[in-house]
């Protein structure tokens, strides 16, 4: 059998891969050719694989798009309304927030189209096309105008990408853009086809107090009771093409938007949910785990444990900082709190167990076949790894110290420095204007500087103390030698004397500009110090995370020859997928039970008026206890918020529409549960829940609350 015969076999069983059930972050353009739609019906989908996904025609995709930068949005109503959590919308109601009107507290509620506000920089996008282009990529492999490893690699997929766009019937359509990408470990090659509304607006938005009840003590965690959504509209032009904001735009007049079911569920119904899930590591090895454990998550806890609990107390302390550093934080502490409970679950539910089982079984696979490839395959990963995992922890510390969690210094004088060097008076004074917009940049609306000279005093130590001498970037030399190793000290002469430490040494530079000015600048020594390091680590890995992605190729093409012929998903990489599975209570540990759904009930419960993340609005109180929840209510005159589900989901997947076994709208996916934080290296059916927000809670505030019944008429209710 020649070698290509071979791994066109290899190919077609990566499509054969056996998995749990409800595990799975299926491709759109795939489910016919899988049968994962045929899993699903069995499940109790009601609908066929052209309803979910038409590439000629109209389908539930079309509601479905990418929310902002990371999370994901559907659309409500004909009229571009748009659904997402109220996590992904934070950083927008932020945006728009001021002490004198502060939304994050008070919420957002448009009671008209004309009260909706515009947002700069926040964009939808919708997936207009997808194509399969693994034998144009597999060509010029073949053709030796690429390696393989190239062909991983972003600058030759854009290149690719863009080159088939300008030949393609979409290339004079406006707001379209392309990006290609490699699936299953760069056995599989697809075209995405963008497109991007860059007009979208603010309509609705609770009070955090709704939005984020619960706060971080509850962020990853059942049972819950989170009203976690915002809602926005989509603005196009006149003939509903994108367009930049304009005061004459209209709202979007869309292809397909969801319907809305306030039927109730119950346990073991039908969901699914569709949706842009960010990064899974479901085939890493056991190596690559434990790498994961204690290069990313042990250092990122430490770090940004230190920076949130600064971050938290100055907050506490002021309502502008509060507002100025809420979105911050909350990105933050999400991950934060996320590696905790991954390296947490990992030990819990035995995954390196459950890995070494796997390697052992592919072992002996592999000696059957008498493929000495797979047999070399995870000990050649293994070697690799010992070599990464130092430089990875160095790599960590680095990013989330100095580029993640320290704002100030991100700055570089170089092109200014030669213009001065030259004495070339207008490039000079060209370099001087364009110095402006860079001091307005750092001293931003959300930015303070005695917040950030606070967390750098509590970061620079602490770093020290996590990476040897002969490891850190060179500025803790000129510490050492200049400071005598105080911290405090140099990080009051950065933030005191830098140029762009205040207004006043910026004109002060900027009226007598001078080499020697740049080249004594603590905050350029320090910032030209940590881009150095940087470069030096990044060269350092480069090579062997390109082998790396080369064996992880073949690792992944034998397990699928090894496993049974059931379809398999590649791991995600915030494209559009589909999860389906079921409405579901689960036991996290012996003795205790936890039911599917919370109700109102436990808002009440969880109250504490002392308590900023457990804070119930007056009037939702009053709301509650009159049990004035109107049609959406239970039976029994209960009003339910949250629900569990089985679908496999992760980041990205924020916002998702949660769907019945008619493609009917009954909830918004917004976190997963504590136990199951190692679910992105792999999937426990046992353990792992999706927790959502139930579509008749986001209506009853809405309605009740939000005084926004206009919105709800325009929505398609199913009764």
């Amino acid at each position: 059998m020649n070698r290509l015969r071979l791994y066109l076999l290899a190919l077609a069983a990566l499509f054969v891969c056996s998995v749990k059930a409800d595990e799975g972050m299926w491709l759109l353009q795939l489910m016919q050719q899988q049968h994962s739609i045929d899993m699903m019906k069995k499940q109790g989908l009601k609908l066929e694989a052209q309803d979910l996904y038409n590439p000629n025609g109209i389908s539930l995709k079309d509601a479905v798009g990418i929310f902002g930068g990371g999370c994901t949005g559907e659309i409500i109503s004909p009229e571009g309304l748009i659904l997402t959590n109220h996590h992904c919308g934070y950083a927008s109601i932020q945006q728009h927030s001021s002490v004198e009107h502060d939304y994050l507290t008070d919420g957002f509620w448009a009671t008209s189209r004309d009260k909706e506000l515009p947002t700069p920089g926040l964009q939808f996008t919708f997936i207009e096309r997808i194509e399969d282009i693994t034998d144009i990529v597999n060509a010029k492999i073949a053709a030796k105008e690429i390696t393989e490893s190239e062909s991983f690699s972003n600058i030759f997929l854009q290149k690719l990408a863009h080159d088939l766009y300008f030949k393609s019937d979409l290339a004079d359509k406006k707001g379209i853009v392309p990006q290609a990408l490699p699936f299953y470990a760069g056995n599989k090659f697809y075209l995405f086809y963008k497109k991007i509304y860059p007009d979208v607006r603010m309509v609705a938005a609770p009070p955090s107090s709704i939005g984020k009840f619960g706060g971080e003590t509850d962020n990853w965690m059942w049972p819950r009771h989170t009203g976690d959504f915002s809602m926005f509209r989509i603005y196009a032009d006149a003939n509903g093409e994108p367009a930049e904001y304009s005061e004459s735009n209209v709202p979007l007049k869309t292809k397909k938007h969801l319907s809305i079911s306030i039927k109730g569920l119950k346990e073991g119904d039908y969901a699914m949910i569709m949706g842009f899930p960010g990064s899974t590591s479901r085939y890493l090895t056991v190596s690559e785990v434990k790498e994961r454990m204690e290069s990313e998550n042990d250092p990122r806890i430490r770090i940004r444990g230190a920076r949130l609990a600064v971050l938290k107390e100055v907050m506490n302390a002021s309502d502008k900082i509060r507002i100025q550093y809420a979105n911050k934080y909350a990105g933050s502490s999400n991950y934060w709190k996320n590696s905790i409970g991954m390296n947490k679950a990992i030990i819990d539910n035995d995954v390196l167990g459950t890995k070494a089982a796997q390697e052992a079984k592919f072992a002996e696979f592999a000696k059957a076949q008498n493929n000495a490839e797979y047999a070399a395959v995870v000990k050649n990963i293994d070697d690799l790894v010992a070599k990464t995992t130092p430089l990875n922890y160095q790599y960590t510390c680095l990013r989330e110290t100095f580029f993640g969690a320290i704002e100030f210094g991100n700055v570089m004088l170089t092109k200014t420095r030669e213009a001065l060097l030259e004495k070339n008076d207008s490039v000079i004074e060209a370099r001087m204007k364009a110095l402006e917009s860079t001091y307005e940049s750092i001293h931003n609306k959300d930015y303070d500087h005695e917040v950030d000279r606070k967390v750098a005093k509590a970061l620079f130590p602490l770093y020290a103390e996590m990476i040897p001498a002969n490891q850190r970037p060179s500025i803790y030399k000129v510490i050492e030698q200049k400071y005598k190793g105080d911290y405090n000290k140099f990080v009051d002469d950065m933030y005191d004397n830098s140029i762009f430490a205040n207004r006043a040494n910026f004109e002060k530079f900027t009226k007598k500009p001078s080499v020697k000015a740049i080249d004594n600048d603590l905050a350029l020594q320090y910032c030209q110090s940590k881009y150095d390091l940087m470069d030096t680590l990044t060269s350092q890995l480069k090579d062997m995370d390109q082998e790396l992605a080369l064996l992880h190729k073949t690792y992944i093409r034998g397990l699928g020859e090894m496993k049974l012929p059931v379809p398999s998903y590649p791991d995600a990489n915030f494209t559009i997928r589909l999860t389906y599975g079921n409405v579901k209570p689960y036991d996290p540990k012996d003795g205790v039970h936890y039911n599917y759904y919370t109700t109102t009930k436990g808002i009440l419960e969880k109250e504490n008026p002392e308590d900023r993340e457990f804070v119930v609005p007056a009037k939702l109180k009053e709301l509650i206890e009159k049990k004035d929840y109107g049609r959406y209510a239970l039976p029994n005159g209960d009003m339910p918020v949250c629900f569990l589900s089985t679908n496999d989901i992760t980041g990205g997947n924020s916002g998702s529409p949660v769907l019945n076994e008619n493609g009917e709208l009954i909830g918004c996916a917004f976190d997963g549960n504590w136990e199951s934080l190692s679910g992105d290296i792999n999937f426990d059916n046992n353990l792992q829940r999706c927790i959502n927000l139930d579509i008749r809670y986001v209506l009853f505030i809405l309605e009740k609350l939000g005084n926004c019944g206009h919105l709800i008429n325009e929505m398609t209710i199913v009764e």
